[in-house]
């Protein structure tokens, strides 16, 4: 396929509409549809692209919907002739490629995917459209894809920023069960324990348990749908989690007998030290390999400018922040940056921040 100049975007919440504003920054157009309007007028005002009219055929139609109604969305278009080629974003995959070809769809224009992009938000309101840039894109082609169906969502891909990886439909559903699926399900029962958790548990909350169980806030319903659409799979991630978890529990219990105490937390040093093997297996920047970076900490103020002044500063000398976390102190209007460099950067960055009057604990 030459060159992508229109597209349709079916289902305007936060994926379907962050493709819509990444293609429009690429001079693509791209027409909206939704069951509910205020959403496509939202998406509209956005500057995602034109509300979708019968009749209108675009190169390539994004299927933005749960996973148990992507097959009929992609039969309903079909039929109207909406477009050349048809792609989804739903997190599984083998579940719509199942329930497409029972509906009797062409198989040979539709390529299934999902980009591995999202945030704690949603709805178009929360849409981005840098949200995919440097994110893995997972396609899953059949022996029934077309080449020309690859080929269109390889470039569809490439406008929004994202990294192409083309998977099997089953090795994807595992990948993401590992990935994403169950660590959702792990963190919101962690949070779950913070439902009736007293006050003073609270008021003692850290950096640490926001981090655990930051993606506990997406939306219950969308992941209701997800994790139904690839039950087994979870299931089994989740199975060998509550295997590690409920040996760790019984070794911790054995630790009340003094005598065994040290046998005892060999077994649970054996899990934390298989979670630092594992942490350090997750790709790093631009999807190369795991860097362990340096932390400079600052205290900065709660006010408007702080961290573009603190990234001012840091750009003076020449170091380039990989990353920043932020911790608000408690009751007080000031809070703590992270700031991640490469180890050498360190001294630098410091003494440069402190001159300048920053405070480092």
């Amino acid at each position: 396929m030459s060159g992508l100049e229109s597209v349709l975007v079916v289902g305007t919440g936060l994926i379907g509409t962050s493709i819509a504003l990444a293609l429009r920054e690429q001079d693509v157009a791209v027409y909206l549809a939704d069951r509910d309007a205020g959403a496509v007028r939202l998406a509209r005002e956005l500057g995602a692209g034109t509300e979708w009219a019968d009749g209108m055929t675009a190169d390539i139609a994004i299927i933005a919907v749960p996973p148990q109604l992507v097959a009929g969305q992609l039969a309903e278009l079909q039929r109207a002739g909406a477009a050349r080629f048809y792609t989804d974003v739903a997190s599984v995959k083998v579940l719509p490629l199942r329930q497409a070809a029972s509906l009797g769809c062409d198989m040979s224009t539709y390529v299934a995917g999902h980009p591995l992009a999202g945030r704690e938000r949603s709805g178009p309101a929360a849409a981005r459209a840098d949200l995919f840039l440097g994110r893995p894109w997972a396609l899953c082609p059949t022996e029934e894809t077309s080449p020309d169906a690859v080929e269109a969502l390889y470039g569809l891909i490439k406008l929004c920023g994202g990294e192409a990886v083309r998977v099997g439909a089953d090795e994807h559903d595992r990948a993401v069960a590992i990935v994403s699926h169950a660590p959702h399900v792990t963190a919101a029962a962690v949070a779950a324990r913070l439902a009736e958790a007293p006050a003073t548990a609270l008021g003692l909350a850290g950096q640490g348990v926001r981090d655990v169980t930051r993606i506990a806030a997406s939306d219950p319903g969308l992941w209701t749908g997800i994790l139904s659409g690839n039950a087994l799979p979870v299931a089994e991630v989740l199975e060998a989690v509550a295997v590690d978890l409920a040996a760790v529990a019984a070794l911790l219990r054995a630790s009340a007998d003094p005598a065994a105490m040290d046998d005892v937390m060999d077994g649970v040093t054996a899990l934390l030290h298989r979670g630092v093997t594992g942490t350090s297996r997750i790709p790093g920047k631009h999807g190369g390999p795991a860097r362990t970076y340096a932390t400079v900490q600052v205290i900065i103020g709660d006010r408007p400018g702080e961290l573009a002044r603190l990234f001012q500063a840091a750009d003076e000398v020449g170091v380039n922040i990989e990353d920043v976390r932020l911790e608000h102190a408690p009751g007080l209007p000031l809070g703590a940056a992270d700031l991640y460099v490469q180890p050498e950067a360190v001294v630098v960055l410091s003494e440069a921040l402190r001159s300048r009057g920053w405070h480092l604990p």
